[in-house]
């Protein structure tokens, strides 16, 4: 579980940041070259890098370099991470209103 919970924060982490999220968003539609990722950041191309460094350590992108290009991909696994916390987290939400819901109500007879 401590595993677990390190890999979701490192996550949390990573998506954290407007420009990483932007990032992933992109690459939702597919894979990109980091050029043409950068191009749309008002920032250096070094700059932009520590951003792909982050999302790529924390599992979020994979990237591969064929000659002088760095292509970027999402890892949608790795999101799942997320999905599963947020589902669990919606669960026992949900578990808590229900039994709030059933003590008003039984409180009203």
């Amino acid at each position: 579980m401590a595993q677990y919970s390190a890999q979701l924060d490192g996550v949390f982490v990573a998506l954290a940041d407007p420009t990483r999220r932007a990032v992933v968003r992109r690459l939702g539609h597919g894979p990109m070259s980091v050029g043409d990722l950068a191009r749309e950041f008002p920032m250096t191309l070094p700059s932009f890098m520590k951003h792909v460094r982050t999302l790529e350590s924390n599992g979020l992108i994979r990237t591969v370099k064929s000659g002088r290009v760095r292509t970027c991909a999402l890892n949608r696994e790795r999101l799942a991470l997320v999905d599963d916390w947020l589902a669990e987290q919606r669960r026992i939400w949900e578990e808590r209103t229900d039994r709030l819901e059933r003590f008003v109500t039984e409180d009203d007879r």
